[in-house]
């Protein structure tokens, strides 16, 4: 829609008084044609330049003739501007703002410069702001880089059993690798710890690491979670382009915990960017290349979710480069003490108290249970036990009070203490079988529904699956036990 005539000719003495106050406030203008001869230029700007021939000379001269050091010429060339820079004349710096003159059509005509300062200081107020924006930048990225950083290391990973030193051994030789990890183990066993502790120990510890627990993010935002969002991809999005976590993550470690409970249909992206090293944010077309390590780690059992067709063979076998499997606290009950004390340490830490002894009496109590929450659990215990009593020494008494009651004989019966000749059982005998009891009472309290069964265990449905097996129940085509 073309202008109306008032509009026209509003514009043009627009254009016309900017010209003028420019030219009025500036200390030098020149003007070009398209050759870079000198079409026009002022009488203050041949002062400043110590010209001392008759003005009109300089018209239709070379501009570089008049200005040794100027850029006119590439401006006419190129047809860009050059809103500011610094030139030289003679002992002066000064400040300039070159920009290109074109036909109504867009035909490239000729260039116009202006000398907005005849001394560069003049810019040094603009300058010091500019300087402290960008040292205030530079501060904010230094302490994002900072919390992007692994925040735990190998040597925080406490245990001397046998499982825990295989666990570390395998963890080392993955840091200098920098292939993908799989980290598998119930939860509370330490999975986000040990990731922190690869990417600490790897060539790329300098680098960001990014962690996100694909089960805590909402299917529906989980893409753009991870992949980022182009500018205007849908109704509300950012005018801006916004980063995923694969961005983020560039030339680092992206942790994806829980990996298990990935939807389908990402997974197939996941696979290509395992594959590709590449991607397209949510709502573009424009290919983005990362490099990056990845770590993924899981509670439940993959082998099981592929054969139900819940996770991609394909996508399993490429996460499945380094496997590390973690052990329960239940396998490895001769660190227990020294995780507690660990524990103990960091809660008196945080809350400033004295801190708490653990007697051989409530060791044995803790060595005994179960923990079917692992690690993350036993912290949980301690906690409660430091808020309940003021005690410097934590007895049997203190750790039985803290801990939950176990549901073994109310579910399946009591487990007898004595075998069929009459001699006393080994305690671990009495333990699977009240175990057993308790698996079995609440399968059948839920008729078979696994998931059901593992929360009214307190438990995870992986770790339900790993205790059936070695326990040896077995289900029947109709799911009884």
């Amino acid at each position: 829609m073309s202008l109306e005539p008032n509009f026209e000719h509003l514009r043009a003495r627009a254009v016309e008084s900017l010209f003028h106050h420019l030219a009025d406030a500036c200390v030098g203008l020149i003007v070009v044609d398209r050759d870079a001869r000198i079409a026009w230029i002022g009488d203050r700007y041949l002062e400043l330049l110590g010209y001392s021939g008759n003005p009109d000379d300089a018209l239709g001269r070379p501009v570089e003739e008049v200005i040794p050091n100027s850029q006119m010429r590439h401006v006419v060339e190129s047809g860009q501007s050059m809103l500011l820079d610094l030139m030289d004349i003679k002992e002066r710096t000064i400040v300039v703002t070159r920009l290109p003159l074109r036909e109504d059509d867009g035909t490239l005509i000729g260039a116009i410069g202006f000398a907005l300062f005849d001394r560069a200081d003049r810019l040094r107020p603009l300058m010091s702001k500019y300087q402290k924006l960008q040292e205030e930048l530079h501060r904010t990225r230094q302490e994002l880089a900072q919390e992007r950083r692994a925040k735990y290391s190998l040597s925080q990973m406490i245990g001397n059993s046998d499982p825990m030193r295989e666990v570390k051994r395998l963890a080392r030789r993955a840091a200098q690798l920098d292939s993908t990890v799989l980290l598998l183990g119930e939860t509370g066993t330490g999975k986000e710890l040990l990731a922190h502790g690869i990417h600490a120990a790897s060539p790329r510890a300098g680098a960001p690491f990014v962690g996100v627990n694909v089960a805590a993010i909402p299917e529906n935002l989980l893409e753009s979670e991870l992949f980022g969002v182009a500018p205007g991809a849908y109704t509300g999005a950012d005018r801006k382009m916004r980063e995923g976590k694969f961005q983020l993550a560039d030339g680092g470690t992206l942790f994806l915990d829980e990996i298990g409970d990935m939807p389908l249909p990402l997974q197939a992206k996941l696979l290509r960017v395992l594959q590709e090293r590449e991607f397209e944010a949510v709502g573009s077309n424009k290919v983005v290349r990362v490099d990056l390590r990845i770590i993924a780690a899981t509670s439940r059992d993959l082998d099981a979710l592929v054969r139900e067709r819940q996770f991609r063979a394909d996508l399993y076998y490429r996460l499945n480069v380094v496997p590390i499997t973690l052990p329960p606290l239940r396998d490895r009950t001769e660190d227990i003490g020294s995780i507690a004390d660990r524990i103990l340490d960091d809660l008196a830490f945080t809350a400033a108290a004295p801190s708490r002894e653990l007697t051989a009496g409530a060791i044995a109590v803790l060595e005994d249970y179960d923990w079917p929450g692992n690690v993350r659990e036993l912290r949980n215990v301690l906690e409660r036990v430091s808020a309940m009593t003021d005690d410097p020494a934590l007895t049997r008494d203190h750790i039985r009070a803290a801990l939950p009651r176990t549901a073994g004989p109310a579910a399946g019966g009591d487990v007898p203490l004595r075998s069929a000749e009459g001699g006393t059982r080994p305690l671990s005998d009495v333990l699977k079988d009240t175990e057993r009891a308790a698996i079995v009472g609440a399968l059948s309290r839920t008729g078979g529904v696994k998931a059901k069964a593992a929360k009214l265990l307190g438990i995870s449905r992986a770790s339900l699956y790993e205790r059936m097996e070695a326990l040896g129940i077995k289900e029947d085509a109709q799911g009884a036990v």
